[in-house]
């Protein structure tokens, strides 16, 4: 009999009903999605919808073309697609043109891999084809890959630095560089891989530790009479024993190239005779390195025959230890005493610091080393060995010699490349720089730093610091696939051709029609004439970061909707020292401005336990895996939820936790729209001021939320986000406001006001929730969009945030209670913080009878509420709606003037202190009747004839108008 009463009232109930999926299904679904973007044109008619719109533009900074992208590429990519479809909907112009960065080493080490150096199975011009091929081919993967993730963007018309209009409009800007005055051509030490065969730019140089062999060599005094001058001795005091200046050094095969030994000119030093085995010594040596030299050497100290400053030996001139030819003692602020003799051997053909001092002396910048790393034909005792190999040679001519006291193993940072992980030698050849004097590069960079926003804040300090202790930009390279450096010098005076300007852009020109093979082709004849013999072409390419570099300059010229100074620049923390550096000097050197407005860098990806990701290690994440498992917006939800600015870990079980939050998301979503069944919001809409107050409540808590969230996307708060929306999910709605909606939307008319009341309010909440979610959970957006009631744009990515209805004021004479920070509607007179912390300690309470066992559910309880005269009012506010709130069958609100002994006293001072609500409650098993359609227990059940097992509002809600409801 029951189970028929029941059935009877079956279709009664308004059920959830959607076919919006419980079930994701994401790895599935997603690829038809990204296909349908690409149908419908959605990032084309995003541009056309924007017109006119506000601009903001994040400029892309360009991945290598080579290989599969990596989880650090969609953790990159994902974060930039953010931010454009955040400002998109924030109502802005934000167009997104993806680029590539494809000429440079790495690739042409592939194509070497199947044919060898240029020139062996391929002439260099079909190399450089073969490299264009290849670069090609990992653009198509790695679009793929990004397009799978989600990303929406100009796939179609994307940026090459390998497009002929790139490369000319590359070769326009080196113009306009050289024309302000920036470019020279110099002898320079550079770092140099042996590998590459090629110089390297700051950016490509990684510091790891390496063993090196560290040598102490006797340099001896030419002239004795000399030094006892300097050092204020008596004349014959040294007879004509020697007296040796000792170096210590770790780069034992640049001694053929040495030239002088540096002194500090303000540090002190001793000349001291010492002896070892009986032998005689007399060294020099710096004073507070003395006694760790003679240690090292196992040498006696018997006398210090003197103690000055570096200066005194200015001048002083010692004999080379294995060369005929002697070299002066020079002083320089670069040495110092950290390790070593604190005397520096100096080769200004093989260092930074060797050279500069050397420019102020006038030493030869000698480089006995070639490209191969091997030392040159004409080279004494070394001719034709490599650097490491001539290492233990020149110890053991320095041995023969005498000139050797020491030398051991010795483990330091070194510089390596990059992309070989090979140590680096230093060594001067003929370049082509950007001056970072000469026309105040370093001045204006460093002036302009200052006007831009850098989030996180440390970035400015970072590259403030690379920018102020950098070297000339040497932006020559000897390789073959590359933009070439279009110029002619004069062959005796190597001065540049006085028509330089004209010239680059007659190469520029043809560059834009057949690509850089243009130049490497072009006769010179054919744009010199007569005077061609009189001129070499420069075979040089530039630098790979001069190629991204000038991205600004490139892609603005060919698309003037990105034309710099752009909004954004987005890549990982390294390129402080990469694309942010070489893109700040680039500018300044064209224009004196920072091609940016703002820059954001994200962290790099590690593993649970903070380790690099390593196949060694095998904690590699492929984002290709995961979009095929749990799909691509689990892993667009794990990017957004990581705080970037930091290291960003991840691993299967992170990934996994990310997929249940997605899934409790998702499921309010669906409970969004099951209950949006049957509503219009055209025609069945209701106005604010005629809601229920809980459903006013939930559009305010919702406004003043979305608010959070817009400031947050603003922000680039990603994690913010995440965290807002993933709460509001679960303890706004999920436990609160859609549990307590479910009587209502369950059992009053599918029809009535009540009803319709709270589908207004859930309408409004997943329009606003869509769009929340739709720059992180990009493919559920677009699923959850197309079960959304009303005519709407193909896309959500065609709309802008939701307005959510408003319509509240404060009445006369209601003043909102101090210590709520909460969401108030004051309209109502209801003060929602404290209701609502109320049904936390009754649930809590229910929970525990519960257990119990004295009830099954909260429905078998009713709840008695004590309160003080002055709280009564707040408390009472929604009269016998109360129950609605609590989901008790009956609640009661009493006004006494002592809390009752042995009732539960809510929590409220903690939250609120002094000014809280003194209030208490009881909880207790109801006699009363259970209803069959609402599963309340009501008094009045049975008090209608027709229906003896509902209570009287289901009556009415069955064959009345429906119950009214105003508070819950």
């Amino acid at each position: 009999m029951a189970d028929d009463t029941e059935n009877r009232y079956k279709s009664t109930i308004n059920l959830p009903r959607t076919d919006f999926p419980m079930k994701a299904n994401l790895a599935q679904r997603e690829p038809a999605q990204v296909k349908a973007w690409d149908e419908k044109g959605v990032y084309a008619k995003q541009r056309e919808m924007a017109r006119g719109r506000p601009r903001f533009v994040l400029h892309d900074g360009p991945p290598y073309a080579n290989g599969e992208i990596h989880i650090g590429h969609a953790v990159n990519k994902v974060l930039k697609d953010i931010i454009v479809k955040s400002r998109s909907l924030d109502g802005f112009d934000s167009p997104y043109i993806p680029g590539w960065d494809c000429h440079g080493l790495p690739i042409e080490l592939q194509v070497e891999k199947k044919y060898g150096r240029p020139g062996q199975k391929l002439d260099a011009s079909a190399f450089r084809s073969a490299c264009r091929a290849y670069a090609q081919e990992q653009i198509e993967l790695q679009r793929n890959d990004f397009k799978r993730l989600g990303v929406l963007g100009d796939w179609d018309n994307p940026y090459l630095t390998m497009d002929p209009h790139y490369e000319a409009q590359q070769l326009r800007a080196f113009g306009k560089i050289i024309a302000n005055g920036h470019l020279y051509k110099g002898v320079k030490p550079v770092h140099w891989c042996l590998k590459c065969r090629s110089a390297l730019a700051e950016a490509e140089v990684e510091y790891e530790e390496h063993t090196s062999q560290a040598i102490d060599v006797y340099f001896q005094v030419v002239d004795n009479r000399d030094l006892e001058k300097r050092v204020d001795l008596s004349a014959g005091k040294l007879g004509s024993s020697p007296a040796d200046l000792v170096i210590w050094t770790t780069t034992a095969w640049t001694l053929p190239a040495n030239q002088a030994v540096a002194l500090g000119p303000e540090l002190r030093y001793v000349l001291v005779a010492a002896t070892k085995e009986g032998e005689p010594h007399r060294l020099i040596v710096a004073s507070d390195l003395l006694d760790a030299c003679l240690h090292r050497y196992k040498m006696t100290h018997k006398e210090t025959l003197a103690e000055f400053a570096g200066a005194k030996l200015e001048g002083l001139k010692l004999q080379h230890p294995f060369q005929d030819r002697q070299v002066p003692v020079i002083v320089g602020d670069h040495v110092t005493l950290e390790a070593g003799t604190g005397a520096v051997h100096t080769a200004p053909g093989h260092g930074l610091d060797d050279f500069i001092v050397g420019r102020k002396y006038g030493l030869p910048v000698a480089n006995p080393v070639g490209n191969d790393g091997r030392f040159l034909p004409d080279t004494p005792l070394f001719a034709g060995l490599d650097v490491e190999e001539a290492v233990p040679v020149i110890i053991e001519a320095l041995k023969e010699r005498g000139r050797l006291p020491h030398h051991e193993s010795y483990r330091h940072s070194y510089p390596h490349c990059w992309r070989h992980k090979t140590p680096l030698i230093f060594r001067a050849t003929p370049q082509w720089f950007i001056s970072m004097e000469q026309k105040q590069l370093r001045a204006h960079t460093l002036r302009d730093i200052k006007k831009v926003q850098w989030t996180p804040a440390w970035g400015e300090q970072r590259i403030t610091g690379m920018i102020e202790n950098r070297p000339d930009w040497c932006i020559s390279r000897q390789r073959t696939w590359g933009v070439p450096i279009p110029l002619f010098v004069h062959k005796q005076t190597g001065a540049l051709h006085p028509r330089t300007q004209e010239l680059i852009e007659a190469a520029a020109a043809r560059v834009e029609k057949a690509g850089i093979d243009a130049w490497f082709s072009l006769d010179p004849a054919v744009l010199l004439h007569e005077e061609a013999d009189d001129y070499d072409k420069v075979t040089d390419v530039m630098d790979v970061w001069a190629d991204s570099g000038l991205s600004f300059e490139c892609v603005g010229a060919q698309r003037p909707e990105v034309k710099a100074p752009v909004d954004l620049y987005l890549e990982g923390s390294d390129q402080h020292r990469g694309w942010f550096h070489s893109s700040i000097l680039m500018s300044e050197a064209l224009y004196e401005r920072a091609p940016y407005k703002a820059v954001l860098t994200h962290g790099f990806t590690v593993d649970e336990k903070g380790r690099k990701m390593s196949k060694s290690l095998k904690n590699v994440i492929a984002p290709q895996r995961v979009t095929d498992s749990l799909g691509a917006d689990v892993l667009r939800l794990w990017v957004a939820a990581t705080d970037y600015a930091n290291e960003i870990a991840v691993s299967d079980e992170i990934l996994k936790r990310m997929a249940e939050s997605y899934r409790r998301m998702r499921n309010t979503v669906r409970f969004l729209l099951g209950n949006l069944d049957g509503f219009d919001p055209k025609r069945d809409s209701v106005a604010p001021e005629q809601m229920v107050a809980l459903d006013r409540w939930a559009l305010a808590r919702t406004r003043e939320l979305q608010a959070d969230i817009l400031d947050a996307y603003r922000q680039f708060q990603f994690h913010v986000i995440y965290q807002k929306i993933h709460n509001f999910c679960i303890v706004d709605l999920g436990g609160l406001y859609l549990d307590v909606l479910k009587d209502r939307m369950y059992t009053t008319p599918k029809l009535g006001s009540a009803r319709r009341s709270a589908q207004t309010a859930v309408y409004h909440i997943a329009e606003s929730m869509v769009r929340w979610l739709a720059p992180i959970l990009s493919f559920t957006a677009e699923e959850i969009w197309r079960f959304l009631p009303d005519e709407r744009p193909d896309s959500v990515f065609l709309s802008t945030w939701h307005t959510i209805p408003s319509g509240y004021t404060i009445p006369s004479g209601y003043t909102i209670p101090s210590g709520y920070n909460s969401t108030q509607t004051p309209r109502d007179n209801i003060d929602w913080p404290v209701l609502i912390h109320l049904r936390g300690d009754v649930t809590r309470e229910l929970e525990k009878i519960r257990n119990e066992g004295a009830i099954g559910s909260p429905l078998d309880a009713e709840v008695d509420v004590y309160c003080e005269p002055g709280d009564f009012a707040r408390f009472n506010a929604l009269g016998h709606e109360l129950r609605f709130l609590l989901i008790t069958s009956e609640a009661r609100v009493h006004e006494v003037d002592r809390l009752p002994e042995g009732t539960v006293h809510t929590t409220h001072g903690q939250l609120h202190g002094a000014q809280a609500p003194r209030v208490s409650f009881t909880v207790k098993p109801t006699s009363a009747v259970k209803c069959v359609r609402c599963w309340q227990r009501r008094p009045d059940v049975g008090s209608n004839p027709a229906h003896p097992e509902i209570c009287g509002r289901c009556v009415t809600n069955v064959d009345g108008p429906g119950e009214n409801r105003q508070f819950a």
